[in-house]
């Protein structure tokens, strides 16, 4: 398919004409049977579809509805084959579909898929006729009768250019029915009526954007089965060889009448006879036409191509196909539609891991990559009028890796995307990475909207695609403490610090932070980290208390100063066994096993902003950071916790909740 950089609503003006028509309203599409011609259709055993989609057509008296047998007297399904000729525009504004439909004409085997050839108006005839249409993963049976809506004894919309033949009629009728009425025809895209067709993903490329070697490019996409509705080809001309594309316009008249046109372009005097037999080119007014690739860049603005793959391709000796895995998915309020990046929420979005395994085979590309394609289709969304805009985020993992986690994600972009969020039933992006390892996450623009989808990857020689499994553990909550410390405590337990408790609290009931001071000042200068003491100052302490006073009343009640001593217990402990060289300090390497051993999981990001934060000069931390550092990290994961009620991994705070929670601490 192909848009033209001029566009006009006058099917004579334009070579490719409008592919896009103002949307037609839904209303009155509610199943109604018109008056017909044969008022004993009823007994005559003819199939009558009751279910049709009339809307108000019944209402427009020009209007006759007559089957085949009745216009002509000897109708035909398809005379001769069915061929792009038998594609004639009727008062419809579907040129989107006829364009997608002569398409199919030039390749049997797709159209085969879509009009059963095996069915007749003598042999077997019911009044009853069947086409198939690809529905968002498998083909769907469409039946409808044969009552076609004529004026004046002549077809309303599509017709053949040989009046016995009707095949082409009755598709048109069958998809209206799938797409909700003939008035629906009146708004459409070629590259969704494509898809509806064979199947295939559908990509739009801007002319202007395209690699600078437009051709090779272009026959690339033929080598691989792709519908383009216009073909690159290189004719030998008595000077050398000139890139040519082939165009079609599926009007079947209005062609190009610049350099090479059919009509009287002077350029075909330098190919001969047999060269212009090669490439099949006639000199007729069939809409069809020649044109140089930089006048087709220069006159045209988009190009969507339809890429089949290896289930619809099957067979054909003659082109390589796509690759193709295909998953269904759905966004769920409150569970699986987070929304887009940088909420809260991105990581709910469903996610898929997605494995490149070989490099291509193109010897002009000098990288070793995998081209692959990632569709992402809505649902069910075309009659309501409600379409989602939605995009596909790509990210690059670690071989063990398959899943990301809300943290993961805050540290990770995305390698590819679509630009914006879009609105059409599929979007699709294309890539060019290395083999290894990926996570690909379809998303809607705002969280919380209710939609399924099928996603579809496409690879020149295979992938694995597979839903990513969330982990049945929070990945950001905290680790089971570990019992990792040695047979004695280093701190002297509660019992034995209650005295020390009594003598430095005034009112020996509550701790304030110049009394802890003065406490964990005794208490580390008499034992085993002796020296350390000199490293504590006041403010650790007021941070201390900040973090473990519940209350807000600035001290530590005698319950508090219990648990705050428990941790400090074990956290102490676990400070001195990986103090490996007895420098009362770990070293920045000896941070991450650390925390580990207390049970408190970090990535490399949030590990460097600790060096950053918590670190001498040196790199090192000493005892008082370490215990500053660990009490931060713990009572942050858990008052995040607190405030995840549902366990979605993912909190809400207002103005006032983020004030308290950051500024006293």
């Amino acid at each position: 398919m192909f848009k033209t950089k001029t566009k006009t609503p006058d099917k004579s003006s334009s070579p490719a004409g409008p592919l896009r028509q103002p949307l037609a309203s839904s209303a009155a599409l509610a199943p109604s049977v018109p008056s017909f011609s044969n008022t004993n259709y009823a007994n005559d055993g003819l199939f009558v579809d009751t279910t049709f989609p009339y809307g108000n057509m019944q209402q427009q008296t020009n209007i006759v509805w007559k089957r085949p047998k009745d216009i002509c007297q000897s109708p035909q399904f398809i005379v001769g084959g069915a061929t792009c000729m038998d594609v004639c525009q009727g008062s419809l504004s579907d040129c989107w579909f006829l364009s997608v439909v002569t398409s199919l004409s030039l390749h049997r085997h797709l159209l085969e898929r879509v009009v059963p050839c095996r069915q007749s108006f003598q042999e077997g005839y019911t009044g009853c006729f069947v086409f198939q249409f690809w529905q968002y993963g498998e083909w769907k049976e469409v039946k409808i009768d044969d009552f076609l809506p004529t004026c004046e004894g002549q077809l309303v919309y599509l017709r053949s250019s040989a009046k016995e033949e009707f095949w082409s009629s009755l598709l048109e009728k069958a998809y209206a029915k799938l797409k909700g009425g003939y008035q629906a025809l009146n708004m459409g895209f070629p590259h969704e009526a494509m898809v509806d067709m064979t199947g295939g993903v559908t990509e739009v490329f801007s002319v202007a954007a395209m690699p600078h070697d437009s051709g090779h490019f272009l026959e690339g996409l033929l080598k691989r089965g792709a519908l383009i509705n216009c073909a690159s080809t290189q004719v030998t001309t008595r000077t050398g060889v000139v890139e040519l594309v082939r165009v079609y316009n599926p009007w079947g008249n209005t062609e190009w009448e610049g350099p090479w046109n059919d009509k009287n372009g002077s350029e075909w005097n330098q190919v001969s006879k047999a060269e212009q037999d090669r490439i099949g080119r006639t000199q007729a007014e069939d809409g069809e036409f020649w044109m140089t690739l930089s006048d087709f860049c220069l006159n045209f603005d988009e190009i969507e191509v339809c890429h089949l793959t290896e289930a619809t391709l099957s067979g054909l000796d003659t082109v390589k196909p796509w690759q193709c895995t295909l998953h269904q998915g759905s966004w769920v309020p409150s569970l699986s539609a987070g929304g887009p990046p940088g909420g809260v929420r991105f990581w709910q979005n469903p996610q898929f891991h997605l494995t490149l395994q070989e490099e291509d085979e193109d010897p002009r590309d000098p990288e070793l990559t995998c081209t692959f394609l990632v569709a992402l289709m809505q649902k069910n969304k075309r009659r309501t009028e409600t379409q989602l805009a939605i995009n596909l985020h790509i990210y690059k993992v670690r071989s063990d890796q398959s899943y990301l986690s809300h943290l993961d994600l805050s540290l990770l972009k995305p390698l590819l995307c679509m630009d914006s969020y879009s609105p059409r039933r599929e979007v699709v992006v294309r890539g060019h990475l290395p083999p290894g390892q990926y996570v690909i996450i379809p998303s809607t623009w705002e969280a919380g909207l209710e939609g399924e989808f099928i996603l579809r990857v496409l690879t020149e020689k295979g992938n694995t695609t597979k839903p990513s499994q969330k982990p049945s553990k929070d990945v950001n909550a905290p680790m089971q403490m570990q019992t990792i410390a040695p047979t004695q405590s280093v701190l002297p337990s509660v019992a034995d610090v209650q005295q020390i408790f009594n003598k430095h609290c005034c009112n020996m009931e509550q701790c304030r932070a110049a009394d802890l001071y003065k406490i964990l000042k005794e208490v580390i200068s008499t034992g085993a980290l002796a020296g350390s003491e000199k490293e504590l100052c006041l403010e650790h302490c007021k941070s201390f208390v900040a973090l473990m006073d519940s209350k807000g009343s600035g001290q530590l009640d005698w319950l508090q100063f219990q648990s705050l001593w428990d941790v400090f217990t074990k956290w102490t402990d676990i400070f001195v066994l990986f103090d490996k060289n007895k420098s009362q300090s770990l070293e920045y390497c000896e941070i991450l096993p650390a925390l580990t051993a207390a049970g408190l999981q970090v990535d490399e990001f949030l590990i460097q902003l600790i060096g950053l934060r918590y670190t001498e000069p040196d790199m090192t931390v000493n005892y008082p950071g370490f215990l500053s550092l660990l009490l931060k990290l713990n009572t942050m994961i858990q008052k995040f916790h607190s405030f995840d009620l549902m366990g979605m991994g993912a909190i809400s705070l207002n103005y006032r909740q983020w004030l308290y929670l950051t500024m006293y601490n």
